[in-house]
């Protein structure tokens, strides 16, 4: 390609010259360096493009169809590396963006607005999804950059690297008439006579997974996947959930939110994923995605 393109540009500068030694002043190049690479490009065409006269050259019949090409070539060209510089610099390109769900309601939203505002011209796609479903994105190359919940025993796919980002801390979202609703703070063992709603069947694939690391094993009883009908549960008063710090301004009005006491809190490693080699916009928003979490919620947690 890049020998292509060196024959291609002597071309064009004698055609648009008129001569070998106008072409080479042009260039840069010695006069014989020019007529061997366009004589390189008639052996490769497999024609003369120029007619050699005894004051300069002008286009033959195949050199006029070969120069639109020719342009075509070089203009395409000067786009790609106009387009690859911007990648560099961050005034243009892609970043495909892949996210759990509650990490889209303010960690998420945050910093893609701060990179907006720094980065204007960088587009960015979002997927939500599972965790499990980005880190097997960002393994494939299907996606740049993806904030997951990682499970502590499972470590990432190869060739993805998890950079962590905040330990996040569980409240317990309860009725507003409850007992325990308006509570600074609340211990897990009151809480263990409680209906808990969860999200799966097996405690440990659920937000309670420390808290059951720990020995806690609640009482559960109804099951309910989406968040909106966990709490519509407990706005019901059918049960109580847990409920990750980062979708708190999202709850509904008519729920009520307790702290759990320090000794008891579970918490949820957050971490962002990335190729082994990231892109330059997937590094420049793994560094806003620090900045943002630092912000939400301060690394109190060792």
């Amino acid at each position: 390609m890049s020998l292509s393109h060196g024959l291609y540009e002597a071309f064009l500068a004698v055609a648009r010259a008129g001569s070998f030694t106008a072409a080479a002043h042009a260039l840069g190049y010695t006069q014989s360096a020019v007529s061997r690479q366009v004589q390189s490009l008639e052996d490769e065409m497999g024609a003369e493009l120029f007619e050699r006269l005894p004051r300069g050259v002008r286009l033959t019949e195949a050199g006029r169809v070969l120069l639109p090409h020719a342009e075509a070539v070089r203009d395409r060209l000067a786009a790609a590396r106009a387009e690859l510089a911007s990648l560099r610099t961050l005034d243009g390109g892609l970043l495909r963006l892949g996210a759990f769900s509650s990490a889209t309601a303010s960690l998420v939203p945050r910093a893609q607005a701060a990179f907006r505002e720094r980065h204007p011209g960088v587009v960015v796609t979002r997927v939500e999804g599972p965790s499990v479903k980005h880190l097997g994105l960002v393994a494939a190359g299907e996606e740049d950059l993806a904030v997951v919940g990682p499970t502590p025993a499972a470590p990432p796919p190869p060739g993805v690297t998890l950079h962590h980002l905040l330990d996040e801390p569980m409240l317990v979202a309860l009725a507003q008439g409850h007992r325990h609703a308006g509570r600074r703070a609340v211990r897990l063992a009151e809480l263990a006579d409680e209906e808990w709603i969860t999200g799966h069947e097996r405690l440990e694939d659920t937000l309670f997974r420390p808290a059951v690391a720990a020995g806690f094993r609640p009482r559960t009883g109804l099951l309910a996947h989406d968040w909106i009908a966990k709490l519509g549960a407990v706005a019901a008063d059918l049960g109580i959930t847990l409920v990750p710090a980062l979708a708190a301004a999202s709850v509904r009005p008519d729920v009520a939110l307790v702290t759990i006491h320090p000794d008891d809190v579970p918490y949820r490693r957050i971490c962002a994923a990335a190729p082994s080699t990231p892109t330059v916009a997937a590094t420049a928003f793994l560094g806003v995605l620090r900045e943002t979490a630092e912000a939400l919620i301060p690394p109190t947690h060792p």
